[in-house]
């Protein structure tokens, strides 16, 4: 519930190579500021153009968890806690400092005083509080409140304090989900406490908090930035005098619009084919950063082949369908013939890099060694009894996982049905509506994409696999939803490695998804332009962006 000392404030006059497996996040940063191997920015005041086919779903942060409305919050909301350019550290940004357990279960933190929204209204602890307790109250279907799920409220003490009161004891990761998507603070005399507020009520309301503020907004067209001179965080002022983000409709748009100068920096998402290209372009630069990208497949377990929603439901025969999928996919023939060896296999849940990443798929399906094996599949379905070939309807997006979309699910599609075990029905949908569409069970089975938002591996497993989790795809499994939030309270390093690969293999067991690829960061920028970071936070911020 929001604080009673809430109240009404005072009103005043915001081609990327994957990072080699098993490097540690923290030690792929860059080593400079700007991350693309040049000295640190000098401010000049210019403006950068920067263009994108990654679509907005809200800028309100209760309302999505994509990174096409990120990418925009990052740079005007305030967070609690925030990473310092090349580096994956967490430090007070609103915060005064990094909280303190007052008791097991109670978390309270300091905010700086004195700040203000970029409409000149007091940005205090009573808007902290709101920020997360609206976060629990909307839990939109879309937004990021699966992250929240140790925070039974927060409550602002004074202007300065806020406490949150957690569930369980001990938790080791809240911290880190404070600088990801449910950690964006906003203005509680502009957003609607139990629903998601219109685009047009924030930017009208100068509703900013961070680095930049909104002054120009046409949803997923163009949004104008302005440097907020309110801003007062860890990161330095904007090096720039502002931003222009520009929407495009596809790859080979956006690719060309940085070849001929149109934009500064072209980021997510080009195809593998068109970063091939550009990078022997001598006008732009291409900037690499750590991996942590993984996609995947969905089943939802309602409506999938034998769903519980189905007329002829049969969970055996459901865990079947899903596991002669994972038995024909060909993780190599996709990294290879589609992404041009810019994404590698993935047989896991939590990708190369984190600490806890196992490969258990690799034993489970396929021939044991990462192919596909028909012979498998086959005989698993007969074993339960399922009439082939199954009809598996699959949904792909071809305009926010990049335009090698298309071409990634042909070829699964032809894996399926090579076999003559499946007969695939695909179909694509554009973002806006997808993302409505997944999460109200439209699609038995779907591509996803994840990037992180945050440098640990249970930013893999409780999003997707709490009983309540983001993907709403009804998969229910107690042990496993125990055990997520076990690791998270797990203080003893070692005990809870061991554990997130338990987690790791008991869901391979029930498939509720099946991995595919593990990809890197990249931005295109022209060759005048630096700046532009690519790190283990899996923000890119656009302050440092100098051009000239």
């Amino acid at each position: 519930m929001a604080s009673a000392f809430r109240g009404r404030k005072a009103a005043a006059a915001s081609v990327a190579v994957l990072a080699a497996a098993g490097l540690a996040l923290a030690g792929c940063a860059s080593s400079t500021p700007s991350g693309d191997g040049t000295d640190a920015p000098v401010a000049n005041g210019e403006l950068v153009l920067v263009g994108t086919t990654d679509k907005v779903t809200t800028l309100d942060p209760a309302g999505s968890y994509d990174n096409g409305s990120l990418a925009i919050q990052t740079q005007v909301f305030p967070y609690l806690f925030n990473t310092e350019y090349g580096s994956t550290e967490i430090q007070p940004d609103l915060a005064a400092d990094l909280g303190t357990f007052t008791t097991p279960t109670d978390f309270e933190v300091k905010i700086r005083d004195g700040v203000k929204w970029a409409n000149g209204s007091d940005l205090n602890a009573q808007d902290v509080a709101f920020s997360f307790n609206r976060q629990l109250a909307i839990a939109d279907p879309n937004g990021p409140s699966s992250l929240l799920y140790n925070l039974d409220s927060a409550e602002a003490t004074d202007d300065t304090t806020v406490v949150f009161h957690l569930k369980a004891e001990n938790d080791v990761v809240f911290s880190q989900i404070l600088t990801s998507f449910p950690g964006a603070i906003v203005d509680d005399e502009v957003f609607d406490a139990t629903a998601v507020t219109p685009d047009d009520a924030i930017v009208e309301a100068d509703a900013f908090g961070g680095p930049y503020a909104i002054t120009s907004y046409t949803f997923n067209e163009t949004v104008e930035l302005t440097p907020n001179a309110n801003y007062q965080g860890l990161l330095p002022a904007a090096a720039n005098g502002g931003v222009i983000l520009s929407y495009y409709a596809d790859s080979s748009n956006l690719k060309l619009a940085i070849e001929q100068g149109d934009v500064d920096v072209a980021y997510r998402s080009l195809s593998a084919t068109d970063i091939e290209d550009l990078s022997t372009d001598d006008n732009v630069k291409v900037v690499e950063g750590p991996g942590g990208e993984i996609r995947y497949i969905v089943f939802n377990f309602a409506t999938q082949p034998y769903g519980s929603a189905q007329a002829d439901a049969d969970p055996a025969k459901a865990l079947a369908v899903r596991q002669a999928v994972a038995d024909l996919v060909d993780r190599e023939a996709l990294a290879t013939q589609v992404y041009k060896g810019t994404y590698t296999p993935l047989y896991s849940y939590v990708p190369a890099g984190f600490v806890g990443a196992a490969e258990p798929l690799l034993d489970l399906y396929g021939d044991g060694e990462g192919g596909p094996d028909a012979e498998k599949a086959k005989a698993t379905l007969e074993a339960a009894g399922v009439t082939t070939p199954v009809v598996l309807n699959l949904q792909y997006n071809p305009d926010h996982y990049g335009p090698s979309s298309g071409d990634e699910y042909a070829l699964v599609k032809q894996q399926l049905e090579a076999t003559g075990l499946f007969t695939v029905n695909l179909q694509s949908t554009e973002w806006v509506q997808y993302s409505k569409d997944r999460s109200s069970d439209v699609y038995p089975a779907y591509q996803l994409g994840w990037f992180p938002d945050y440098s640990d591996a249970d930013n893999y497993l409780t999003p997707f696999f709490l009983i309540d989790n983001f993907l709403v795809n009804h998969y229910e499994n107690q042990a496993v939803n125990d055990e997520i939030l076990e690791q998270a309270t797990t203080t003893d390093p070692a005990a809870r490695e061991a554990l997130i690969e338990k987690i790791q293999a008991d869901v391979a067991a029930d498939l509720p998804t099946v991995p595919l690829l593990q990809g890197a960061q990249v931005a295109v920028t022209g060759k005048d332009v630096s700046g532009a970071t690519l790190d283990g936070s899996f923000k890119f911020r656009f302050a440092p962006l100098v051009k000239g």
